[in-house]
């Protein structure tokens, strides 16, 4: 795999003694592999993979959950808004996370040699959920032979291997005994949860549980019964508490990099605007969370950039350079919990679960979330199985705004929530918070269900698969 360095956020280690010492174009690759401490590498790896996901993803999932469109007074994004989304396309995406990866990988292949068992379940969580994020976008990936320096045409393991491996790899994480780690201790290296094992350890269960969950709809629901129902027998911890790089400030190559890629560095701050999908929900639900995703200002439709209505009368999304960038929050942690006791434990908990989902968001946005729980958000006790995912995927989707609609991209895939309409948002019977097909769409009313892979990994790797539509659902699409 060509490693390629891309303008992305990569933080030293320094920046957590406050020092300003951030050069986005500086390579760690730079340093021995064989010979650099652990705590050089890791915040490499991390920063690298929220650059990569924080960024060129949530800009993808973001148009894809129809959080925002492209604004009609510009250009920048109107591939991905009309699905048009080709092989030149996100090459620095994909390199940018496999780049990253090759740090994580080497840390954990250190790690294990080692005997460093704190090192090494971290490095394994962030492999697992990294290659998570790409099996659900590319389908196949390279996963065995990815980031092996003697290896240069590694090949694809299907979506179905990546899955198997990933639960594999975890379970190998949390089989070591971290009492008996030997060599340094992660710490201030750790730009997640500085050192602190019990959330990694959380972090790790909580990943295997989305794991098994992305599978409930697929032709392998049986493996993801017995996986989940097993993590639910057993006690397994789950995450109470965000996943999240927080040591962000409003500087130039110091910011959120969902905020960097689209306000500073390649883009102006007026590219994203309301879509009309997420923000009717908010208004049908007269929810104060619109005012923190938007500033003021009317809606437009999905894809609708050649409408000639003022753009100065489009919301522009409300982006922060401080926001935290998420690898899982902890309102995704209880939703996902709330759907598997749903599944698999008669509801017994659920309720509770989802509720404090809702109310962490909302505290999230600095709202108050408690007349909601009660009202225009009361969980469907008395409803159907269906009813409950419906209200537990569409609160994943609204809470998931703005950097992880990729997620929520790939549970509407998963679920079909929010449902699609079958009316433009334009039509008097269009239901307020379904998907609608973009205006300008390009794909015969077919909504994307994948990136296609990218030229420079064709033109590098002759084991690339060939070209797959991205309307083609990948293996556990429902």
């Amino acid at each position: 795999m060509k490693k390629f360095i891309i303008s992305i956020l990569v933080l030293s280690t320094t920046f957590i003694g406050c020092s300003t010492d951030l050069d986005i174009n500086r390579d760690p690759d730079s340093l021995d592999p064989n010979s650099a401490p652990l705590s050089a590498q890791l915040p490499s790896g991390i920063a690298g993979l929220i650059g990569s996901q924080g960024a060129s993803f949530a800009i993808i999932g973001g148009m894809w959950s129809q959080y925002w469109t492209q604004s009609n007074a510009a250009n920048q994004y109107k591939e991905i808004d009309n699905y048009t989304v080709g092989t030149s396309d996100y090459n620095f995406a994909w390199n940018g996370m496999f780049d990253a990866l090759g740090d994580i990988r080497n840390v954990k292949r250190r790690a294990l040699a080692e005997g460093n068992w704190k090192y090494y379940l971290i490095a394994t969580t962030l492999e697992v959920q990294a290659s998570q994020v790409l099996t659900d976008f590319y389908g196949s990936i390279p996963y065995t032979e990815a980031n092996n320096s003697t290896i240069l045409e590694p090949k694809f393991n299907t979506g179905e291997e990546v899955y198997t491996m990933m639960i594999a790899d975890i379970d190998d994480a949390l089989s070591r005994d971290l009492s008996a780690s030997t060599g340094s201790n992660p710490g201030a290296d750790d730009f997640i949860y500085g050192g602190n094992m019990a959330n990694w350890t959380k972090l790790a269960n909580t990943l295997k549980l989305k794991v098994y969950m992305r599978q409930t709809n697929s032709s392998r629901a049986a493996i993801a019964d017995a996986g989940i129902t097993a993590m639910l027998n057993s006690g397994a911890q789950f995450l109470t508490v965000d996943a999240a790089m927080t040591q962000f400030t409003d500087a130039i190559n110091q910011s959120n990099p969902l905020f960097e890629y689209n306000n500073r560095r390649l883009n102006v701050a007026t590219n994203l605007r309301m879509s009309t999908t997420l923000a009717s929900f908010l208004d049908e639900n007269a929810d104060p969370r619109k005012a923190a995703y938007y500033l003021a200002g009317n809606s437009l439709n999905q894809g609708d950039y050649t409408n000639t209505v003022g753009a100065g009368t489009i919301a522009i999304v409300k982006l922060s350079a401080t926001t935290p960038a998420l690898i899982m929050s902890k309102e995704e942690s209880f939703l996902l919990q709330a759907e598997a006791l749903e599944r698999y434990k008669s509801g017994t908990g659920a309720k509770a679960l989802y509720d404090a989902a809702i109310l962490a968001n909302f505290t999230r946005h600095g709202q108050n979330g408690a007349a909601f729980v009660a009202g225009a958000y009361a969980y469907p006790t008395t409803g159907t199985l269906e009813n409950k995912i419906e209200a537990i995927i569409t609160q994943k989707w609204v809470a998931s705004f703005p950097g992880n609609g990729f997620e929520a991209f790939f549970e509407k895939n998963r679920t079909g929530y929010p449902k699609t309409s079958a009316v433009p948002a334009s039509s008097n019977s269009y239901v307020s918070g379904q998907f609608t097909y973009s205006v300008n769409g390009t794909t015969g009313g077919l909504f994307p269900k994948r990136i296609a892979y990218p030229l420079s990994e064709r033109n590098a790797n002759p084991n690339a698969p060939t070209l797959i539509p991205i309307t083609t659902p990948v293996w556990w699409n429902k």
